[in-house]
């Protein structure tokens, strides 16, 4: 009984098991980890909570909820929660355009948390229905160009805070053109873009030369000291200020009915970017850790962050590669370390509000534009163009919808070419006419090997895909083409392995197509079916016009047949058989 009843809780509440199976020895390595990470979660928290149209304390609520949450209800040892430079962009395109210009800090927190209770309701529901495969929307190709264009939205959105002035003007055409003429009149602000600049050199040669040191905090560090030193807030250089004293409260968000739908509507998207973004990040440290992933958990867990953190002012959260990969360098054993690093907010929210008071904003922008920088993957982009044309076209389709149509269109542009492009798959699937190679084994594709030797009187023909309504024209079509080719073929065999299954609009077709065929004198066979796909040909009423003698159980079984029947010779044949 009391192991079922560990089983159960620990399905649900995977703290209470860790809790319990937890080893002293590993006390110091966890201790050091969390104060380690918190050297990011503060400069990020904040960071990022600008970069969402929010103040920046509630970066420092959401962070320190999530973690707290994440550590009772997530599976995970090792995954680091927080809030995301990805995110970020999704957030502010949500909330600003209902806050409006000039709108205020407490209803953009409101429509915020409010959005985080959406996406975490959402996720916590959808794993405990086990729908973990919803984020299988977003292809490899589209994800790259959706994040490509994220990173280049997020750096031209910073670039009036990095250089010291200010637009009111949201899309990157819009904010682009507004950069450009901010810099031509003259509105840089030189002591801000000294900081702004000299902060992201800083952080990219440390992240590059020197990756021991936590540049992030490095940079904060410097940033401030300067800017207290040399007065840069009396320069025109705009710093974060104190933060608001003590810890966040429970608030239930109050929004208009007009709003509801709008935010829902952008926590669908932040959800698939989520969940995407989660299980890759969870199955990847988890593979190098040698452990399962249990995607519907790890669902119920980032569901429950998400709530915890709309409940205490924050905003939606994800998981943070970057800081699971710094948690895991610095011997992080189990959920303790988000704690930790939990708690060290909590102090400096409590005692040391006033610490980060002359932190400059360009340094906090420095920091957006650094994590956007790593959200970009060049070099994946180009090698899409050497290995298949069109999945680089999808990648820069998605590309293109983040950067002109916005972050929020741009997901449901990336989701609609993924499933687009699973469609067309279908619809035009790989097919290929078969042939013999010397001193290959088995069939290939005579396009690929141009010496290939074709059976006189017979076509070898692949279909690599399910015959639905789809794709039954284009099987027809390319069936007739083959029976029509000179000299006509007798035999036409069906290399129909990657043929799952077949619907009832196929089922018509074939009838229609084999009574043409055997009218021509052409006889339709199938090789290597599955028993699925020949079983639902027989449930259409086929088995008439599809004898027994028109399947066989291999493509070398076919070709025997037909040279039996046409009484041709195929040098080597059977020799190559019985090797």
């Amino acid at each position: 009984m009391e192991g079922a009843a560990n089983t159960a809780v620990g399905r649900w509440l995977p703290g209470f098991l860790q809790v319990k199976s937890y080893q002293r020895k590993w006390l110091t390595e966890d201790l050091v980890a969390g104060l380690v990470l918190s050297a990011l979660l503060v400069p990020q928290g904040m960071a990022y909570a600008e970069l969402a149209g929010l103040p920046p304390v509630t970066g420092l609520y959401t962070s320190m909820l999530c973690l707290l949450g994440y550590a009772v209800f997530g599976p995970s040892r090792i995954l680091v929660l927080g809030p995301d430079s990805a995110l970020g962009p999704m957030i502010a395109a949500t909330i600003l355009p209902l806050v409006g210009a000039n709108g205020n800090p407490a209803r953009a927190i409101a429509l915020a948390s409010l959005l985080a209770i959406f996406a975490g309701a959402i996720i916590a529901i959808g794993g405990i229905a086990k729908l973990g495969f919803i984020a299988d929307l977003l292809s490899k190709p589209s994800i790259l160009g959706y994040m490509n264009g994220l990173a280049l939205t997020i750096l031209v959105g910073q670039l009036p805070k990095l250089l010291g002035f200010s637009i009111d003007v949201h899309g990157f055409i819009g904010q682009a053109r507004e950069v450009v003429a901010g810099v031509i009149d003259g509105e840089v602000v030189a002591a801000a873009a000294a900081v702004g600049m000299g902060s992201l050199a800083l952080i990219l040669i440390l992240k590059r030369y020197v990756r021991k040191l936590p540049a992030l905090l490095v940079v904060v560090v410097a940033a401030t000291v300067v800017a207290t030193v040399f007065g840069l807030g009396a320069r025109g250089v705009h710093l974060v200020g104190p933060l608001p004293q003590g810890l966040p409260s429970l608030t239930i968000p109050s929004v208009a009915w007009a709003d509801v739908l709008p935010v829902f509507a952008g926590a669908l998207g932040i959800v698939l970017v989520t969940l995407t973004d989660t299980i890759s990040t969870s199955a990847s440290f988890a593979e190098r850790r040698d452990e399962e992933v249990d995607t519907s958990q790890e669902m119920f867990g980032i569901g429950v962050a998400n709530l915890a953190a709309g409940l205490f002012q924050g905003f939606p959260v994800s998981t943070s590669g970057s800081r699971t990969a710094v948690a895991e360098q610095s011997g992080a054993k189990t959920q303790l370390t988000g704690v930790v690093g939990a708690v060290m907010i909590v102090l400096m929210l409590v005692a040391l509000p006033g610490l980060l008071r002359n932190l400059p904003q360009p340094a906090l922008a420095a920091i957006v534009i650094a994590a956007s920088i790593s959200l970009a993957d060049i070099p994946a982009t180009r090698r899409l163009w050497s290995q298949s044309r069109a999945d680089f076209l999808i990648s820069i389709a998605a590309f293109l919808g983040v950067v002109l149509l916005g972050v929020l269109t741009g997901i449901a542009v990336a989701v609609g070419i993924s499933v687009a492009n699973v469609f067309r798959r279908t619809w035009w699937p790989h097919q290929a006419t078969l042939g013999r190679v010397s001193g290959l084994r088995g069939f290939h594709d005579i396009r690929r090997h141009l010496n290939a030797e074709q059976l006189a009187g017979c076509v070898m023909y692949r279909f690599d895909a399910p015959l639905i309504f789809a794709n039954a024209r284009t099987f027809r079509d390319q069936v007739r083409k083959c029976a029509n080719s000179e000299p006509r073929p007798r035999w036409i065999i069906v290399e129909a392995e990657p043929i799952t299954d077949i619907d009832t609009t196929a089922c018509h077709m074939l009838e229609d197509l084999v009574t043409v065929l055997d009218k021509q004198g052409t006889k339709l066979v199938f090789a290597e079916m599955k028993t699925h796909s020949r079983h639902k040909m027989l449930q259409y009423g086929l088995g008439k016009l599809f004898p027994d003698d028109r399947f066989f159980p291999t493509l070398r079984a076919a070709v025997s047949a037909c040279r039996e029947e046409l009484g041709e010779r195929w040098v080597g044949f059977r020799e190559e058989e019985q090797e």
